[in-house]
């Protein structure tokens, strides 16, 4: 039994397809992933989480989520070693299944992925992630960023705090969302790695997220998840879900988040 609670949730807001895809082991459903050995630590309350948000449209963009997610559970969860290393190990074997597959079908250049990847053992979260989508801590009432935005968003912040652009021409500005890294099978430009586990204590929630969350403040985010946090992570994933709807944003992105907890 792992020593995580955890829950999932998504919409695929205004468009007319899901790009989004999660998976968590042991114990989750939706991407189908069965690791045949699993690791030789594979008990002591070991929780798996991964969230990759795709790109390339209908086709492209839910394959290759969805192959990010299968192929980084698989591995991440019959390795054995550092989990670093693991999570590291992981993230490669995503990226050369999507490189496989586009070479199998041309058709599908241009067809990637963000990536979450996430583990959770006895000594706290250890996490890799490329791309834009949020890995957020909530504890005691406030919510941070633990990784690296791989968008063009914080580098438009830092011309606003140089004073070479406001705020609203930077909040507005196309390039916000455009990626400085993403898994397309090609050489991986950024990679965010944690450093060292970050202990988790009792009362704190883990959200993996895909940046359609974003419609959300932070602090709508905490909020929303201190209101709900004493009922669990499916009452906190389907509270955070059911406000990006309510919000009615009209270009609104699919947004899928994975809740955790510890018990």
């Amino acid at each position: 039994m792992s020593d995580y609670e955890f829950a999932r949730c998504q919409t695929q807001g205004a468009r007319h397809y899901q790009e989004d895809s999660s998976a968590v082991w042991p114990g989750g459903h939706g991407v189908s992933v069965a690791p045949a050995a699993p690791a030789a630590d594979a008990g002591g309350g070991r929780l798996i989480a991964v969230l990759a948000d795709g790109m390339g449209g209908h086709t492209g963009g839910a394959l290759a989520s969805r192959m990010v997610c299968e192929n980084f559970l698989e591995a991440c969860a019959t390795l054995n070693g550092p989990i670093p290393d693991r999570l590291i190990a992981a993230l490669k074997k995503a990226n050369a299944a999507v490189a496989k597959k586009v070479a199998e079908n041309p058709m599908l250049s241009g067809m990637g992925s963000t990536v979450i990847g996430t583990n959770f053992g006895p000594d706290g979260v250890e996490w890799v992630s490329v791309g834009d989508s949020p890995l957020l801590l909530y504890r005691a009432g406030e919510i941070a960023l633990l990784n690296e935005d791989h968008s063009l968003a914080p580098e438009l912040d830092r011309l606003v705090a140089a004073g070479h652009m406001s705020e609203e021409e930077a909040r507005h500005d196309p390039r916000r969302h455009m990626l400085r890294s993403a898994v397309t099978g090609d050489e991986l430009d950024l990679v965010d790695i944690s450093r060292r586990p970050l202990k988790l204590a009792a009362g704190d929630y883990v959200i993996l997220a895909s940046d359609g969350l974003h419609t959300l403040e932070k602090s709508e985010i905490a909020r929303i998840v201190m209101a709900f946090a004493s009922e669990g992570a499916d009452a906190v994933a389907a509270a955070l879900i059911r406000e990006v709807e309510q919000m009615r944003e009209p270009h609104q992105d699919n947004a899928t988040v994975v809740a955790v907890r510890p018990r």
